[in-house]
């Protein structure tokens, strides 16, 4: 009898806990600024759900989401709008922060929708980068290579 109160004891404090962890998801949507130094993509509107790719991988953010900064890589970044309809947007870097209150402030360094990109263009951004690292003689100009054939990379795989 002792041993069924002691796990009776063991399992409801379990079950409390288990009660009471958070769900992340729990929210119907979220705020999102969206901005690149030119221009404002979006201002404070409500969102269901933002895709980022970061240097710690790509992932999801959903509303109530746990609180987050992070370092955008290059890619695509995908707004998930209230209407059920979705956009795609190119960024070259940026940050991503996510705060308790739901809201999202995405700024980043270029942000184009990936309709608009041009494949070709980023076929011979891409040939161009190559040859100025091949050529390269100093460190700064060899990292600012390798920065361009990143994004460059990054750009091809967007158009795909």
């Amino acid at each position: 009898m002792a041993l069924t109160r002691s796990a009776l004891r063991l399992f409801s404090g379990r079950f409390a806990q288990a009660c009471q962890v958070r769900g992340y998801a729990d929210g119907s949507s979220m705020s999102l600024t969206f901005a690149a130094p030119s221009h404002v993509l979006y201002n404070n509107i409500s969102v269901k759900q933002v895709d980022v790719p970061s240097f710690s991988g790509s992932f999801g953010i959903l509303p109530a989401h746990v609180p987050t900064l992070a370092v955008l890589k290059p890619g695509v970044v995908t707004v998930f709008e209230s209407d059920g309809s979705t956009k795609k947007f190119f960024v070259s870097s940026g940050t991503v922060t996510i705060n308790e209150d739901s809201t999202v402030q995405l700024l980043a360094e270029e942000a184009v929708p990936v309709d608009t990109l041009d494949i070709s263009a980023a076929k011979e951004l891409l040939a161009q980068s190559q040859s100025q690292l091949a050529s390269a003689s100093t460190d700064v100009a060899k990292a600012e290579a390798e920065i361009s054939i990143e994004v460059s990379e990054a750009l091809i795989k967007a158009c795909e």
